[in-house]
């Protein structure tokens, strides 16, 4: 039988790799849980119907969807992203009516698209979700939030805030009916994409990536002439707390993002060292989805962080392998018996120092060999169990960090020195 490959955009995260993946999570998890955020979980499958009515002209619903029928005939979908999930549990779970809840979730996504650098067709999102109020208070708090998350990172310095207002559902209309004429009298200059983007969400063309309608649009009308006074001030008053809290920022009028839903703010983080496929974290208000999705009128506001793109960028500045807490013991097997001796070891350093990790080596090679697999490791401390040990009741420790001398210790002397380690 041939080799069986992934299949082409989905990615294997080795143990190596997770490493990375696990520390930026444990610091996600903790700044969300600083700000009163509660994880909800629901389903990486939902009805079709679900995307396509909230992104109807979205590329995501026109060309990237995973949907398929069922045994059943219904047509479903693997989610394209989280946000219009979020909603559809909020509001079949009643969890808008007593509260406004601020909630999290990650897990996998779905499109198909060209896989390249920081873009595979599953990829992982961390997205936070806000339901019930509708301030410039909660878009700035969602905004610190995850510039307090950079901090923790150390990627403050390598990453920049573009921020947006792209009005309310009347001031999109009249602006889209301004662009389609304007884009219409350079309709033989647009490339075929953008023509499709013309006829469906002309908002759409303002984030190609292409020179040459990058240039056109340098003539287009601005959203701004259209935005109510009310929209202006309420975008005023958030770039004020914005500039009162030292964050700073560049209004890009181009912003746009990329799902119908969104309203009046809308906000990415851009990193530094990705190249063309740079912005990390992205979102904005959505204050009429919850009623399109068959709830009660509820503003709202969300963003997600792509974790591909996070990662590469955490590797490219200040990650340090360090910053990962490794195995504190590496068990040295040496002699017959010493491995049923090292798991009864394990066993009672784990009741005693429940936050221990040790791993034993269970392979019986050579000594040399265990201990260059215990430096790879990035053990801190290697337990050696051989004929001497075993024959007088002992273990020796070995600190793999430092040039200290190997230890030979009872079983009182290793509570000791493990006390000492865990103080």
């Amino acid at each position: 039988m041939s080799k069986i490959k992934p299949v082409r955009g989905m990615n294997d995260l080795l143990p190596d790799e997770v490493k990375a993946w696990v520390y930026a999570e444990k610091k996600i998890k903790k700044v969300f849980s600083a700000y009163g955020y509660q994880e909800i979980r629901f389903p990486i499958i939902e009805r079709t119907d679900l995307f396509v009515r909230s992104n109807e002209a979205a590329d995501i619903v026109t060309k990237q969807m995973y949907s398929f029928e069922d045994k059943g005939g219904e047509s479903i979908s693997l989610r394209p992203e989280g946000t219009a999930g979020c909603v559809r549990a909020a509001i079949d779970n009643d969890l808008l009516r007593t509260d406004n809840p601020k909630l999290w979730y990650s897990g996998p996504m779905f499109r198909y698209e060209r896989p390249q650098k920081g873009r595979s067709r599953q990829f992982i999102q961390f997205s936070a979700e806000v339901f019930g109020i509708r301030s410039a208070e909660i878009d700035a708090e969602l905004i610190l939030l995850t510039a307090r998350l950079w901090k923790e990172l150390g990627l403050e310095k390598s990453i920049r805030l573009e921020i947006n207002n792209i009005g309310d559902n009347e001031a999109r209309k009249s602006y889209v009916k301004s662009l389609r004429s304007y884009f219409k009298t350079h309709q033989s200059d647009l490339d075929d994409d953008s023509v499709r983007k013309l006829k469906d969400n002309p908002l759409r063309i303002l984030d190609s990536k292409s020179p040459a309608i990058k240039k056109i649009l340098t003539g287009a009308p601005e959203i701004e002439e259209f935005i109510s006074q009310d929209s202006k001030d309420e975008f005023s008053k958030l770039t004020t707390m914005l500039d009162n809290n030292g964050i700073d920022f560049l209004i890009n009028s181009k912003l746009v993002r990329g799902l119908d839903y969104y309203n009046q703010t809308v906000f990415e983080w851009k990193s530094d060292v990705l190249g063309s496929q740079d912005t990390v974290c992205g979102g904005g208000r959505y204050d009429n989805l919850v009623e399109e999705l068959g709830g009660r009128p509820c503003p709202a506001i969300g963003f997600s962080i792509g974790m591909e793109r996070l990662i590469l960028s955490l590797k490219s500045t200040s990650f340090e392998e360090s910053n990962i807490r490794n195995i504190d013991f590496y068990f040295i097997c040496l002699a017959e018996n010493s491995i049923e001796k090292a798991i009864m070891y394990s066993e009672s350093i784990r009741d005693k120092f429940p936050s221990a990790t040790i791993k034993i080596n269970m392979g019986m090679e050579s000594a040399g060999s265990q201990f260059k697999k215990a430096d790879k490791s990035g053990a801190s401390f290697a337990l050696i169990l051989g004929e001497e040990e075993l024959e007088t009741n002992t273990l020796s420790l070995k600190d793999l960090r430092s040039k200290s001398k190997q230890e030979n210790l009872t079983d009182v002397d290793l509570d000791k020195r493990l006390k000492e380690i865990y103080k």
